[in-house]
């Protein structure tokens, strides 16, 4: 009998990238068959970059570094894009305790709509808890320095984005 391929999804804005995301995405690979990182295409969160941005960014952080993780986004509901790729979870990862009872009641409903998929949460690194793209966009705004708080793909991209005055 053929083992069924454990498929995962990571999803989230991704508005940018962080070394937190990065540190959930080195350690989900490794428990499923695939990952796939799926960037919400919402616009609800006024984002920094666009979808594609984003999607562009992610893929060559992951290009030739894990053949099991792949890119992808999505404008609907997450247990649809679910079902559609036969994913059996989904990856959040958690900062701090604050983040629970958000990811609690999103993990609820997604199992509401669909019972067959679970959600897996993984603990951020001790020392990237406190990294939130929301904080990281901040520091940006104001000129700060993010580069400790981003992979160097996604920190040289909007330093020239920054550049050309489109931040």
């Amino acid at each position: 009998m053929a083992k069924t391929k454990r498929i995962a999804i990571y999803p989230g804005s991704f508005d940018p990238f962080t070394n937190g995301h990065l540190d959930i995405v080195e350690r989900a690979h490794g428990l499923f068959d695939e990952l796939i990182i799926l960037v919400a295409k919402s616009e609800r969160k006024s984002p920094f970059l666009s979808p594609e941005e984003r999607v562009q960014l992610v893929q060559k952080l992951v290009k030739g570094k894990w053949k099991n993780v792949k890119v992808d986004s999505w404008d609907g509901l997450l247990v649809d894009y679910a079902k559609k790729h036969k994913a059996c979870a989904l990856v959040r990862g958690l900062r701090a305790a604050s983040d629970f009872e958000f990811e609690f009641m999103m993990a609820a409903m997604n199992r509401e709509l669909n019972p067959a998929i679970e959600t897996v949460f993984l603990m951020t690194g001790e020392n990237l808890f406190f990294v939130s793209s929301s904080m990281v966009k901040e520091i940006i705004r104001f000129g700060g320095d993010a580069s400790p708080y981003l992979p160097k793909v996604v920190d040289g991209y909007l330093k020239q984005k920054r550049k050309k005055g489109e931040l």
